[in-house]
């Protein structure tokens, strides 16, 4: 998980577009977004590479908002807000993690300037 002090000082990258496969080309197990079909190394390389980071541009995205999801979930103002623990079963995480995905998520909120809750 990348720590608020990073995130803000680093530079957002963005992804590579994501082509979404067709039913039977996902059906082979073989296939992945059509790499397999790319005879030139450097080519695949270029492509992997995209893809690679792509991936990671998401999951760094996709943290954040579990994140800020966790910290909303956990709001003291909130009359249903949930515990750590109740937040760590939902996520499938250790309460102690869950405690730090809501710090996180509660930074993340605070340097956007946005409330807890819209």
């Amino acid at each position: 998980m990348a720590e608020p002090a990073e995130l803000s000082g680093r530079r957002r990258l963005r992804p590579a577009p994501l082509v979404f496969e067709p039913a039977e080309a996902t059906a082979d197990p073989e296939h992945f977004f059509d790499l397999e079909s790319i005879e030139d190394p450097k080519e695949l390389l270029a492509r992997a590479t995209e893809l690679t980071l792509a991936f990671r541009a998401a999951t760094d995205r996709a943290v954040e908002f579990q994140a800020v999801a966790a910290a909303q979930l956990a709001d003291p103002k909130r009359f249903d807000r949930l515990t750590a623990a109740d937040v760590a079963e939902r996520a499938a995480w250790t309460e102690d993690y869950a405690r730090k995905m809501i710090e996180f998520g509660r930074d993340l909120i605070r340097a956007d300037g946005r409330p807890a809750e819209e």
